[in-house]
């Protein structure tokens, strides 16, 4: 993971006293003005264009008489790249910079040569409250010794976009030539989509219970490249399957509705997982053992294995250098897998850093893998920024956050983590969901919701936005998600104050929202009834059909590849297990007759390719979505990639990301999406690229930032075997009922701390008969000391 260290060089500004000569007019319906440079203007530039760029690189900018019409051309050249770009631009003015209008698409074209294959459209946008910034990067320009024209059309304008300013980045050495610039707003298509259901599930989409439960105890959701879904169960938090060695995986066939229960060599209960670059699953740890009162907590093994979707088999790989139980698992742009935390072989956290090499096919040795010898926690959301650097959101599992402020910026090549501010209430929130939002290319994170199973709260309403794009950016507060209603054992009531849900799940749909839905108001108890849809455009929610099944712990929800939405699970502190499956269908499946891809040329896509896609009808975008790899409310390599468009007709050629970082190699489903925001079905591409990826390729193009970072800065830490973890991590009392029971540690604020409250919670809500285990009765609930908690005479003593 490079690290690029960069600094934006100064952008020149020229005012219209200045001009040389009077503006040549545009061309009707071409909103670029002096688009073949041939009206001077000062600094040596063409009137309405200016000098940019950044980094470490000696560069000219010229005007040239080789044109493509006319006698002047624009000519940028690099000779020496450590890293960053330079670029002409239109002048970032009201008098030159193009205006634009939310929500509309733009055509831009130009003719070009170029002697490097490191040049691509690039894009800022004027925000009409934080100013001129960078938007996009839109298309990689293949090399050309001749005059060659590039046509793209850029995204749907951002709501608060005024004007744009646009041009060619150079960022490998070599030099790129341009003329004749274009742009033109695209025309409407499209007529007001006609609702084909009634108006509420045209408004909020519909669930459907499905008729055939999962037929395994599944906490880990993986969708696979051929559209099937790895559900693995391991143990399925059960004690007697732990015993009895009965683990269980199963891969359900979306096309049928049907389940293929697959031998599964080891306990993956609480395993981590993510899909290697060639579509197999990669899944490591698992639960070596359950936890004993007073003895010891949860145990977590070193082995690994590997799902082959083909063969539908597991495999095993090497050992990890640690046991993990609960562990993060992050794909990086070269392929290679990187995990932290977890619960080691002794119950204590581990503070091991794991690198799977992607060319070795092996986790490597410690010795070979940079560690800070810090404990990050379970499930601690690592997302891979657009520089290979990771940050961690804050959202994790199991009560109380990292210290500091509950995020940070992890370098793995400096070895150090920044911490960065903002997230509200970092110690509430235990399994929140963290997404990075539609486009990748925004660099922007959410988190949502959480809880924490120690202290036992409410959860919490809270949502935090935070833009990566920024040089020195911090978290600010989204908006609070929707209430719904909660049963609190005794039947479904209103939510009130600021009582939210941890358990959340959160998934990228291809229209560009976010469905999150699914949680519980306390630890194990306490279902939530409610889903929104999160606009990453207008940063709000609206609320949605939700779920009918309670999905609370051990639940997860994701995106299949027909546009729907399956949730499964939910595992309530009396032990039972929720085996019904639940459907969503967005309202985008209720708009009309959906856009179909008729052919794909090229199932094998290489990083800064154009690929080209036929559709039966006009599309306003495409996009790859990374498939889920998700478990308890974490996936932090879910992803939705931009594809910007060039339009002939139904010929659509997508221009795919030259930066790995932004869509690490793999799998992936593409979309289609017209401007009603209905997609197709999706086709599998497969991402690779061994150019682009070898250590002697230039690094992708990537702009400045998160580059001034002022957060405390932690270098490597003393070396150190492990963290002292609490035996009740997982918020459960062990000395009530079997091991599969979760009686709290602490129970929700609104029950007295008397034991015939304790007791009418938990009969409430399902607990049954308790044992108490050995002789200790920290709760109370044993009052007669007769080993069997909440029985009559317990709750009738006074």
């Amino acid at each position: 993971m490079r690290r690029r260290r960069t600094a934006l060089a100064g952008v020149g500004a020229l005012a219209a006293g200045l001009l040389l000569t009077s503006p040549q007019s545009a061309e009707a319906a071409n909103l670029v003005k002096n688009p073949g440079f041939e009206t001077a203007g000062t600094d040596g530039m063409p009137y309405c264009w200016e000098k940019s760029g950044w980094g470490n690189n000696d560069f000219t900018f010229s005007t040239v008489s080789d044109a493509h019409t006319g006698t002047k051309a624009m000519k940028v050249s690099l000779t020496r790249r450590v890293d960053g770009d330079r670029k002409a631009l239109i002048t970032e003015s009201t008098t030159c910079a193009p205006t634009v209008t939310p929500g509309k698409q733009y055509d831009l074209g130009l003719w070009y040569k170029t002697t490097t294959p490191d040049a691509s459209i690039t894009l800022f946008r004027h925000d009409t409250t934080a100013g001129w910034q960078y938007w996009t990067d839109l298309k990689t320009l293949d090399m050309a010794s001749a005059w060659t024209k590039a046509t793209v059309r850029t995204p749907g304008v951002p709501d608060g976009t005024d004007r744009i300013t646009w041009g060619v980045s150079v960022y490998g050495t070599g030099s790129a030539t341009t003329d004749d610039y274009t742009m033109d707003q695209v025309p409407d298509t499209l007529p007001p989509p006609n609702c084909t259901a009634t108006r509420q599930i045209c408004d909020n989409g519909s669930w459907t219970v499905q008729p055939t439960q999962n037929p395994v105890r599944s906490m880990h959701s993986v969708v696979l490249n051929n559209g099937k879904v790895l559900l693995i169960a391991g143990s399925g938090n059960s004690e007697e399957a732990f015993n009895a060695g009965t683990f269980t995986s199963a891969v359900y066939n979306p096309a049928d509705g049907s389940y293929k229960v697959i031998p599964t060599p080891k306990d993956m209960f609480c395993a981590g997982h993510v899909q290697l670059q060639d579509g197999r699953v990669l899944v490591m740890s698992g639960n070596k053992a359950y936890p004993v009162a007073g003895v010891h907590g949860y145990e977590g093994f070193k082995d690994s294995y590997i799902f082959d979707p083909k063969t539908e088999t597991y495999s095993k790989t090497n050992d990890l250098n640690d046991g993990h139980w609960y562990p993060s698992a992050t794909e990086l742009g070269n392929g290679d897998v990187i995990s932290f935390g977890g619960l080691r072989e002794d119950s204590s956290g581990s503070v091991t850093a794991e690198r799977w090499s992607d060319k070795n096919q092996q986790w490597l040795p410690l010795s070979q893998v940079n560690q800070t010898w810090s404990y990050w926690g379970l499930y601690p959301s690592m997302i891979l920024m657009q520089d290979g650097r990771l940050f961690y959101s804050g959202s994790h599992v199991f009560g109380n956050n990292i210290p500091g402020t509950g995020s940070a910026i992890y370098d793995y090549d400096a070895n150090t983590t920044t911490q960065i501010p903002g997230l509200q209430n970092k110690d509430e929130r235990d399994q929140s969901a963290s997404v990075l939002l539609p486009p990748a290319q925004d660099q922007r994170v959410l988190t949502i919701g959480g809880g924490n199973i120690d202290s036992n709260p409410d959860a919490n309403r809270l949502t935090d936005v935070i833009d990566l794009k920024q040089p020195n950016p911090a978290y600010v507060a989204g908006p609070p998600l929707p209430q719904g209603t909660v049963d609190l054992g005794n039947g479904k009531v209103a939510e009130t104050g600021n009582q939210g849900k941890m358990y959340v799940s959160a998934v990228l749909l291809p229209d560009g929202k976010v469905l999150e839905t699914g949680g519980a108001l306390h630890n194990r108890a306490n279902p939530v009834y409610e889903s929104s849809i999160y606009d990453p455009a207008r940063n709000t929610f609206e609320s949605v059909a939700a779920d009918p099944e309670s999905r609370g712990y051990h639940s997860s929800a994701f995106l299949l590849p027909d546009g729907r939405v399956m949730a499964t699970g939910d595992n309530p502190g009396n032990g039972t297990w929720n085996q019904n499956v639940s459907i969503y269908s967005p309202s985008y499946l209720f708009k009309g007759t959906r856009p179909t891809i008729t052919s794909l040329i090229n199932q094998e896509w290489k990083y800064g390719d154009t690929q080209r896609i036929t559709v039966d009808r006009p599309i306003a975008k495409a996009e790859l979505i990374r498939p889920a790899a998700v478990t308890h409310s974490s996936d932090p390599n879910q992803r939705f990639v931009d594809l910007p468009l060039s339009v002939s007709g139904n010929n659509v050629d997508l221009n795919v990301t030259s930066n790995p970082n932004l869509a690490p190699p793999g799998w992936y489903m593409l979309f289609a999406v017209d401007a009603n925001g209905v997609p197709s079905v999706a086709k599998w591409v497969h991402l690779t690229g061994p150019t682009a990826l070898s250590a002697s390729a230039p690094s992708a193009h990537v702009h400045s930032f998160a580059d001034s970072l002022q957060g405390t800065v932690a270098e490597p830490g003393k070396k150190r075997a492990s963290q002292k973890v609490s035996p009740t991590i997982s918020g459960c009392d062990r000395h009530y009922g079997s091991v599969n029971v979760c009686v709290p540690t602490v129970f929700p604020p609104q029950v007295k701390k008397t034991a015939a409250a304790r007791c009418t919670w938990l009969k409430q809500n399902h607990y049954g008969r308790l044992k108490v285990n050995g002789g200790d009765d920290p709760l109370g609930l044993d009052r007669n000391r007769n080993g069997t908690a909440c029985d009559k005479a317990d709750v009738s003593r006074r």
